[in-house]
């Protein structure tokens, strides 16, 4: 195991950088020393005659040019003590840093500036100036083992514009400074719904909603832009129609990192795609068996869909559930679930919590050898106040609260989104305030989810969820094998409203006789004449009574 003494020296008193470059070592397998305080030179000379270390941390934070005196006697005495057969590293404020480049003793230099997975990155013996495409993986899941003990950071990009081409710069821009490890493009409309068929664009609605891509190229150009810096991974949302060429398409052009697709959503309920409710969900299950027979990792966008929409958290939970059931059942291996936070604004950071661990709890009793379940967390884009100062305490206090869940991937929400949509600059400014909060979670946080009040809420809603998860296998009896896989069976839960909305009252797809109601922080369905609480036993009661089942 390789050592490391860590010392600053002279009158230098700061050792909080010390401290923590030794921690991340040590997170590294490597054995550390501390000296403490203010070390004197000869001390720091008797102490690596004595304890022999691979590597001597020396750091300085105060005057320069004190500095600089200091570390020339350092070499020094190393020379005279026959020791500088070993390797030695600074660390110190940029102005030290500067002066001690010129005593020719260190092969590496950390001022605060450079990123966290740089540090690591060294410790782990990467030379961070000469990496290449090479050096990154390009690969979800070699890239999650890369990036520990810290969770991948992604972002959505794509700016409405005529062109691909202010895009293109912005991806260029967020790649060359480090700070997420995967874009997450956002095509218009028309790039969704009518890539293969653009005699059906609408000219109008050209960038509506996100970049107009409209050839292989364009996507191809767009990757091509991110192969700088740290070389993030690159996905895009999926289409709505012919969605399993559009998903080979991505694979082939961006190498699209993982599959997101839906099971309720994007057709005609929700006026996204053309194709009924039922030929969608057969459509996103194939489009999740093709990626699953390629161990291609699937995201399932499909919980938050019925929170944004004000479902009561017992079918949020529930679709939660049908998501990493359908995606095992599909043969996906690696499914990352996605947990959007503070949706709707009405929940409390508790009640929230509660939520997202009941779904996380249900969906992960399901792994096994051949199924893994990736916590991927985000803030809710509904959430956030107009006001950038308001939106930039909302950005750190939902993803200091999205911690708690341990998770693999945090999707950072840019905190300009209820004002416009986010730049370049603006992807990094968010990158890096999520940053800050995910280091300071990692040094050690409070366990939110032992909170007596989650627990309860957490498993008060498993329980209701239960529930609702047998009437649906119920609606589809004996006459399918599994009713949960079944496409029919799930398009009638919603048209009857086992799984429904308020905000799809008049859909001619859907039910939307649901009544929902924020209290003491959650959301529950109740009872419209009475204003009670609805349990999900009496409600479904009452909707198999009214259809005679």
């Amino acid at each position: 195991m390789p050592k490391i003494l860590g010392a600053p020296i002279g009158e230098c008193v700061h050792v909080a950088g010390t401290l923590n470059f030794l921690r991340l070592a040590q997170e590294q397998g490597y054995q550390t020393e501390f000296m403490g305080a203010a070390t004197p030179i000869k001390d720091l000379i008797g102490a690596i005659r004595e304890t022999d270390p691979d590597i001597v941390a020396v750091s300085y934070r105060l005057t320069p040019e004190t500095g600089h005196s200091l570390l020339v006697e350092l070499k020094e005495g190393l020379k005279e003590a026959g020791l500088l057969n070993r390797r030695f590293i600074f660390g110190g404020t940029p102005p030290v840093a500067e002066k001690a480049k010129e005593v020719g003793l260190f092969e590496a230099f950390f001022t605060g500036e450079e990123p966290l997975e740089h540090v690591i990155a060294w410790l782990k013996g990467q030379d961070i100036e000469t990496r290449t495409e090479a050096d990154f993986p390009d690969e979800l899941m070699p890239r999650l083992e890369w990036k520990k003990p810290f969770p991948i950071i992604r972002h959505h990009f794509g700016l409405p514009a005529d062109t691909i081409e202010p895009t293109v710069e912005g991806i260029k821009k967020i790649a060359e400074a480090e700070v997420l490890d995967v874009i997450s493009l956002g095509p218009d409309q028309d790039a969704q719904e009518n890539f293969f068929t653009p005699e059906k664009a609408d000219p109008s609605r050209r960038g509506a909603g996100g970049v107009p891509i409209r050839s292989e190229d364009d996507f191809r150009a767009l990757y091509e832009a991110s192969r700088r810096g740290n070389y993030p991974l690159m996905r895009s949302y999926a289409g709505t129609a012919q969605i399993i060429r559009y998903g080979e398409m991505l694979r082939r052009t961006i190498k699209n990192a993982w599959c997101a697709t839906s099971i309720f959503w994007f057709n005609k309920v929700d006026g996204r795609g053309p194709m009924t409710l039922q030929e969608s969900i057969e459509e996103h299950l194939a489009l999740m068996k093709w990626h699953g027979e390629r161990d291609i990792p699937v995201e399932a966008n499909e919980s938050h869909h019925w929170e944004l929409r004000d479902c009561h958290d017992v079918v949020a939970v529930v679709s939660a559930y049908l998501s990493a059931y359908l995606n095992k059942k599909m043969g996906v291996k690696n499914y990352i679930a996605t947990y959007m936070f503070n949706t709707p604004p009405t929940l409390s950071d508790k009640m929230d919590l509660a939520k997202m661990l009941a779904k996380a709890e249900l969906a992960e009793a399901l792994q096994d050898e051949n199924f893994r379940c990736l916590r991927q967390t985000r803030t809710g884009l509904l959430s956030y106040p107009v006001d950038p100062d308001y939106a930039i305490g909302q950005l750190g206090a939902s993803v200091y609260l999205q911690m708690a869940m341990q998770p693999d991937i945090v999707h950072v929400v840019g905190y300009c989104e209820a004002h416009h949509a986010a730049t370049a600059e603006d992807v990094i400014q968010s990158c890096k305030i999520a940053r800050k909060v995910i280091q300071n979670c990692l040094h050690g946080m409070p366990d939110m989810t032992r909170d007596p009040e989650v627990i309860a809420r957490k498993e008060e809603l498993k329980k209701e969820a239960l529930v609702l998860i047998d009437a649906i296998k119920a609606l589809g009896g004996d006459r399918v094998e599994d009713p949960l896989a079944d496409p029919g069976t799930l398009a009638r839960a919603v048209e009857i409203g086992l799984l429904d909305t308020p905000q799809l009252k008049g859909n001619p797809y859907a039910c939307g006789e649901v009544v929902t109601k924020p209290i003491n922080g959650a959301i529950y369905a109740i009872d419209p004449a009475t204003g009670k609480i609805l349990s999900e036993e009496e409600r479904v009661e009452r909707i198999f009574k009214k259809y005679g089942l």
